[in-house]
């Protein structure tokens, strides 16, 4: 059993900073690839960024240059700094990843989502 747990969502104010973790655990034989993806209301969900096994980052065109991806391996943890944050980067934020697991071969997982509010 694998699970993904997030944390750091909260309230912001715009241009305001936040650190979003994502700790995934279980019986984990490799991990190809973590990111994030977002969840504004009334939209559908939309990749933000992605960090793979070997240190390779990609963004989506929105928030690239503002929000760097980043990981430890040794935690199976990944990071998304959220900077110079807009009122529409709001969104609920759900960690992904590409996972091989010891019993259940290899799978996309995805964590429980955690709230980001910008707003004065």
């Amino acid at each position: 059993q694998v699970q993904l747990v997030e944390s750091g969502g909260g309230l912001v104010q715009p241009g305001g900073s936040l650190t979003l973790s994502c700790a995934a655990s279980g019986n984990i034989f490799r991990i190809y690839a973590m990111g994030w993806y977002r969840q504004a209301p009334g939209k559908q969900r939309e990749w933000v960024a992605t960090v793979t096994e070997g240190g390779n980052t990609n963004y989506a065109d929105s928030v690239k240059g503002r929000f760097p991806i980043s990981k430890d391996g040794a935690r199976n943890t990944v990071y998304l700094r959220l900077n110079s944050l807009k009122p529409e980067d709001t969104a609920v934020y759900y960690c992904n990843a590409d996972i091989w697991a010891v019993a259940g071969g290899r799978s996309d997982y995805w964590g429980q989502g955690t709230q980001v509010t910008v707003s004065s």
